[in-house]
């Protein structure tokens, strides 16, 4: 019999809520006849990444054994644990749009127990920052769905990339992932997809989503366009989006020209900030009508090179937010830093290869290894216990190294149990628990 958590955010609740989640999804195989149900197939492939597994290889070795196999159907709900060919071939099958639901079901979760919360920046809204990535290419590998780059020697590089969005907040080390967007070639067309024509998509997504979820869009210069920014509007999404001297040669000749405000101040750090803003301007020549606030900053720290930003926005700038929209359109990074140099540098192993298959399977893998990765996000945001492991093992990847030590050594019950041996040091028996 489980233990019973009282914490909503443990690892157990947020499983067993996915594991449930799992278990809705219809199966839409018309070609293949499945061994077991899907949510074995969506479990073991989130346990996967969960485990921060090396490779799929691995995983396959370690299901047969008897400590494994318990740990893995105790702490993932799972009845039956497919094969590695198995996996693979089911999940190559699954349309990625079945996953959206278990990002929304983790997301509820977190909403309802006021995670949220401690996100609150703006009064407009949370911040959501947005950025495309890259993680699987080749010359030889590759699908039906694969975008593909033609070089001069007439060979062909194969290569997947996926959009990703992500709450954050400037003074929290975390963030709070949204389902990624694919950027690959879409149904019925061999035209190459772009990050552009995928924010279209993500954005929609979101709202039909979260239709109640007051958001500010957070991107780089690629996204300060006309259509782009009318999309936003339509959506009713305010934003602060970078925007380039180069790209924007008319809008910063036209802020020249203009009564812009300016000041600045020095912390007690001995930083200088300096702020220029003009509100109402056009966004250039051809597009008078889409009206933006534009922001101009530079930070002098001491002894040091000075930092030039510069972003338009819809928020209506004064003296007394410029500072926090500043600061807002800045953590833009965290999706670089937070959330795809951890997937890449962390222990997700989010650039290996576990499997390409010939028509969904690498974006299928891609998107349970970000559940796996929202878990984890939500955990060190909300559950201590998982906050005093960390502490305890001294930094995420060691945390990783000995969880998955003692899942390979111990019958584990439950993932408080796992968590509690990992920030207490207590002792597990090695032998099999009685089930009489």
């Amino acid at each position: 019999m489980r233990k019973k958590i009282t914490n909503a955010l443990s690892a157990d609740n947020l499983i067993e809520s996915l594991h449930k989640a799992c278990t809705k999804i219809k199966d839409n195989t018309t070609n293949i006849k499945p061994k077991y149900n899907l949510s074995n197939y969506l479990m073991s492939g989130f346990a996967l990444f969960n485990l921060k597994y090396p490779s799929l290889l691995q995983f396959d070795k370690d299901r047969v054994d008897s400590v494994e196999a318990h740990n893995l159907k105790a702490l993932f709900y799972i009845d039956h644990i497919p094969s590695d060919t198995s996996l693979r071939e089911r999940l190559d099958q699954l349309s990625p749009d079945k996953i959206r639901p278990l990002f929304t079901q983790l997301f509820s979760l977190a909403q309802r127990n006021k995670v949220l919360e401690s996100y609150t920046y703006l009064d407009e809204g949370y911040l959501v920052s947005i950025d495309g990535t890259g993680y699987f290419s080749s010359h030889d590998v590759h699908c039906e769905n694969c975008c593909e780059k033609n070089h001069k020697d007439g060979s062909k590089t194969y290569y997947h990339q996926m959009l990703c969005s992500v709450l954050v907040h400037p003074e929290r080390s975390h963030v709070i992932p949204f389902c990624p967007e694919p950027i690959q070639k879409q149904d019925g067309t061999n035209k190459n997809d772009c990050e552009r024509n995928a924010a279209k998509r993500l954005l929609k997504d979101l709202k039909r989503e979260h239709p109640h979820l007051k958001l500010v869009i957070i991107e780089d210069g690629l996204a300060s366009n006309a259509p782009h920014i009318r999309l936003l509007q339509e959506l009713e999404y305010k934003y602060i989006l970078g925007a380039k001297p180069d790209d924007h040669k008319w809008l910063f000749n036209w802020v020249k020209s203009a009564a812009c405000n300016e000041y600045e101040y020095t912390d007690d750090k001995g930083c200088l900030h300096q702020f220029k803003y003009v509100n109402d301007a056009p966004l250039n020549e051809s597009n008078q009508d889409v009206r933006v606030n534009f922001l101009e900053y530079w930070e002098t720290k001491p002894h040091k090179k000075i930092q030039h930003f510069t972003w338009v926005t819809d928020i209506l700038i004064t003296d007394d937010n410029a500072m926090k929209l500043m600061r807002g359109g800045r953590t833009r990074w965290k999706v670089e830093n937070e959330t795809i140099d951890t997937l890449k540098n962390q222990g997700y192993e989010f650039e290996h290869n576990f499997g390409h298959g010939d028509k969904h399977l690498s974006h299928v893998f891609a998107l349970l290894m970000m559940l796996a990765f929202m878990v984890d996000e939500l955990q060190f945001i909300a559950c201590g216990l998982m906050k005093l492991a960390k502490e305890t093992m001294k930094g995420k990847k060691r945390l990783w190294r000995k969880m998955r030590s003692a899942f390979d050594s111990y019958y584990i019950m439950s993932w408080s149990d796992l968590l509690s041996l990992l920030a207490y040091g207590l002792q597990k028996p090695t032998l099999a628990p009685d089930t009489s």
